[in-house]
């Protein structure tokens, strides 16, 4: 039995054998559009997909709201990623969803009834 020789992968670097040449060589894109509102890219992602649909993209939202550290900045986060992609997409479905998360943002926490209510 002969042993052919196998071809390189599409992706390497026909120059040299070192895996980390062929890194340099095919940088990958960043995640996101913008890492500090959206680190893992969540929403830059919703917005290149052409098909998305409202309950989708709700959901979307909801994995990008709990992958906030304990909702900080939550509210200055979705007026950014708001403004960086509402005017480029006004009938995206993550436009709504993100000019819902605004009005919800911006409405005073409800008074909770009961026990709850009256702790101090």
């Amino acid at each position: 039995m002969t042993d052919a020789p196998r071809p390189a992968p599409a992706n390497s670097n026909p120059a040299s054998s070192n895996p980390a040449d062929a890194v340099r060589t095919n940088p990958v894109p960043p995640k996101s559009d913008d890492p500090a509102n959206d680190p893992r890219g969540l929403i830059a992602e919703a917005y290149r997909m052409a098909d998305l649909t409202a309950e989708a993209a709700r959901a979307i939202f909801f994995d990008w709201a709990l992958g906030r550290s304990g909702g900080e900045g939550r509210p200055e986060a979705i007026a950014a990623l708001h403004a960086r992609y509402a005017a480029a997409a006004p009938d995206h479905p993550m436009t709504a969803v993100l000019a819902e998360g605004l009005t919800a943002a911006a409405r005073a926490p409800a008074r909770r009834g009961g026990r709850a209510g009256r702790r101090s």
